[in-house]
């Protein structure tokens, strides 16, 4: 693991490129039981939809805790993964998790991408374009890594219709508490739609831009399992449940529990749906997709 920039040069660009938000991202049992599980499961699903052959060579861009180089390395029969991000404690809890000798994890995003000579076959980013300032900007950045008709793939949740555990927080927390819609995910990622999506492929130089939509079942054992997540600071919803005062808190529970209903097993059966996209480079470069490239 290393730096691609000295500290200083790294701090100013992520104050540039990155949007800032107050999500209270952390690491752990927290991040596992709020959104890691679905983050695993919807990493195996984008790779097996996009279908690459193997001995390929990948560049995974915002690895974060290595979900989807995980998925690329169980499911993708990768030669090569170089998973990077701009979190050097993600970074860590990735490497340790998943100590695989094709696998190398690096300090680094947007412009600052690690480089392979003869380019990467395919680069993917999981769950990041919703949060860069420019995503296009980012996606440009990934094509620049390419080899010969290397493919550039991405997805993204489905934050303004298709998540609907959250989408069932934030209609009972916006209820409650109208101030609590400026964190609704759904609101501040709306113009994260599939549309705008390719848009953002095509401006970036991608050709023969593909959008799937990606669903799967979230299916809560019960309430408590559905509500405790909540309860772990960390992402925009349980950070917002950590700011409430106790009679607040035991309100917006017990409106949750009313508004969804179980099934005869007691489980909370919801759905949730990404875009995934995916776009080839320009043809430019020597290594190919699905080819076993240079070594």
């Amino acid at each position: 693991m290393r730096w691609l920039l000295a500290p200083q040069r790294w701090c100013e660009y992520i104050q540039s490129s990155v949007a800032v938000v107050n999500d209270r991202w952390a690491i752990g049992a927290a991040y596992e039981a709020y959104m890691g599980r679905w983050s695993r499961l919807l990493a195996k699903r984008f790779v097996d939809w996009l279908g690459v052959d193997a001995r390929a060579h990948w560049l995974d861009v915002g690895c974060g805790t290595g979900a989807l180089t995980a998925a690329i390395c169980e499911l993708g029969k990768p030669v090569s993964v170089v998973a990077c991000d701009p979190s050097g404690p993600f970074v860590e809890a990735a490497s340790s998790t998943l100590p695989d000798k094709r696998v190398s994890f690096e300090l680094a995003s947007g412009d600052y991408l690690p480089r392979r000579e003869g380019g990467f076959d395919i680069v993917v980013s999981g769950l990041v374009l919703n949060f860069v300032a420019d995503p296009a900007r980012t996606l440009a950045a990934m094509r620049q890594r390419l080899g010969a008709r290397g493919l550039v793939a991405a997805y993204v949740w489905d934050y303004a219709g298709g998540v609907q555990f959250l989408q069932h927080f934030w209609d009972v927390a916006v209820a409650l508490d109208p101030a609590a819609a400026a964190l609704d995910e759904g609101r501040r990622f709306a113009a994260f739609g599939r549309d705008a999506l390719a848009e953002h492929f095509r401006a970036a130089g991608l050709a023969e831009v593909t959008v799937e939509a990606l669903s799967m079942p979230t299916v809560f054992a019960g309430f408590d399992d559905y509500w405790e997540p909540f309860l772990g600071r960390t992402g925009p919803a349980p950070g917002y449940v950590a700011s409430l005062s106790s009679e607040q808190r035991e309100r917006l529970r017990d409106a949750l529990r009313e508004r969804l209903t179980p099934d005869a097993d007691g489980r909370i059966a919801l759905e949730a749906r990404a875009w995934a996209l995916r776009g080839f480079g320009s043809g430019e470069g020597e290594a190919a997709v699905g080819g076993e490239g240079p070594s």
